[in-house]
């Protein structure tokens, strides 16, 4: 390959493409919101898996809030869901090809939108923090997810340009978002999101991780992008 199209990094969003925290997501939401006497359809809450930072979806939910309540809802939200997290568990093959690409040389971060005590404490218990250099979380900028810079930032603390990284994400706010900063984007199809990940960017979808290999990184965006339901192996 050439050095313009070579991969020297890769970020992952954390929540659907690291963590299979989407289930304890949606039930904490739900919890949440029916608490406030908000009792939102299921079809609705789908909105919650498009990759939005927290008080864009409090916002969206429950109309224009002060920041004090934002603030609140938040902090009561992650309570909820702190009792969820023992349902959570690593996507699969996530670790093995962590272990490639540190293998391979490949620089690893996080870019997500959310909370740095919540990334940070779970990417400890979780046993993922040792395999990146730089976490970026929704602290770290000002704008969220579709907005770029989380991406841009991950690139930048990395010392890599985006043209020579790619991201994985599990959301179409997240697909705009790397594609914004001038990355290659994987989609991650844990929220069943597939069509809509590639219809925002993602040059290809996968299940998980299971079996994936540098090559993967290796090869060029296709003209005429499908979804790929089948697992790519090395």
């Amino acid at each position: 390959m050439s050095g313009e199209t070579c991969i020297r990094a890769v970020v992952f969003d954390m929540d659907g493409v690291l963590i299979n925290s989407h289930p304890a997501h949606l039930a904490a939401w739900r919890s949440l919101l029916f608490s406030l006497g908000n009792k939102v359809p299921e079809d609705k809450l789908a909105y919650i898996l498009e990759g939005r930072p927290r008080n864009e979806i409090l916002r969206h939910f429950l109309g224009d809030l002060p920041e004090r309540d934002l603030q609140e809802y938040g902090k009561q939200k992650d309570e909820i869901f702190r009792r969820m997290e023992h349902q959570i568990d690593a996507i699969p093959g996530v670790i093995e090809f962590l272990q490639t690409l540190h293998a391979s040389g490949i620089a690893r971060a996080v870019a997500t939108s959310a909370s740095e005590i919540r990334t940070f404490s779970t990417i400890e218990r979780m046993g993922l923090a040792e395999h990146f250099e730089a976490v970026i979380t929704a602290g770290d900028v000002t704008a969220g997810k579709p907005d770029p810079a989380v991406y841009r930032l991950a690139c930048e603390r990395l010392n890599v340009p985006p043209s020579q990284a790619m991201a994985f994400d599990d959301a179409p706010a997240g697909i705009q978002s790397a594609r914004l900063a001038g990355m290659r984007c994987i989609g991650v199809s844990s929220n069943g999101l597939s069509r809509q990940l590639l219809e925002n960017g993602a040059e290809r979808v996968i299940p998980d991780f299971v079996g994936l290999s540098y090559d993967l990184l290796e090869q060029s965006p296709s003209p005429s992008i499908q979804i790929n339901t089948k697992r790519i192996a090395s």
